[in-house]
């Protein structure tokens, strides 16, 4: 029986607006590659679920500044090689020298306040975990979340990242709940997913712009409201 469920932030509970993707087309744009924001959507996922993976084995902080740019060079590569592009280090350069200006602000998916509602009036416990490494209070607390989560756990709090398994009972045991009592939703299939079960959790792949052709539709949802009628 779930008694909790857990959730990841970036991209799970909040995004970027404007949308990423239309950034990356727009700076792709003013330097002559002509691409679709659409287009961008699942390069931007792989290439969010290589950064994960990477920082899960070294996390940003315990990187240098040239480890740290290498590692956003790497990004970039996998976003432009899924999206057809060839990543020229010239190409890249640009783009990452354009992205460093650009500005963006964190808001709240729609469906979130209205999911969070259902679960808590099913007297499910409502937690996060993050693979953030720094303090996520203050951002909870300008999005209007803070108090609806009972446990928000990152990576820096606990010494691990996502998809160890250590972060996920970790977040568990501080809920009061067994780890196979709780779900955890987030938007990867390897860093959420599979960490999540690995640790004895449950889990749901949020998939919103249906990506994952290949995940089983018992094994995703489209939207976190969705999650009421899984559990």
């Amino acid at each position: 029986m779930i008694k909790a469920v857990f959730f990841d932030l970036y991209h799970t509970l909040m995004g970027y607006e404007p949308p990423r993707e239309e950034a990356v087309a727009g700076t792709l744009g003013r330097i002559g590659v002509k691409v679709s924001a659409k287009s961008l959507r699942r390069p931007l996922v792989s290439a969010d679920e290589f950064f994960y993976r990477e920082t899960s084995k070294i996390p940003l902080k315990e990187r240098n500044e040239e480890e740290t740019m290498a590692l956003w060079v790497s990004y970039q590569t996998v976003v432009l090689k899924e999206a057809g592009i060839a990543p020229t280090p010239e190409l890249i350069k640009n783009i990452l020298a354009d992205m460093k200006k650009a500005k963006y602000e964190l808001v709240l998916f729609d469906d979130v306040l209205p999911a969070l509602a259902a679960l808590a009036a099913r007297k499910l416990s409502l937690g996060l975990i993050s693979n953030a490494d720094r303090d996520i209070s203050p951002l909870l607390e300008k999005l209007g979340v803070l108090s609806l989560l009972k446990v928000r756990l990152t990576s820096q709090e606990a010494g691990v990242s996502k998809p160890h398994a250590d972060i996920f009972r970790l977040g568990a045991e501080r809920m009061g709940v067994a780890p196979g009592e709780a779900l955890y939703v987030g938007d990867q299939w390897v860093v959420d997913v599979q960490g999540a079960r690995g640790a004895g959790m449950q889990a749901l792949l949020l998939d919103r712009g249906g990506y994952f052709e290949e995940i089983p539709a018992s094994e995703k949802i489209s939207s976190l409201k969705e999650i009421i009628n899984r559990i």
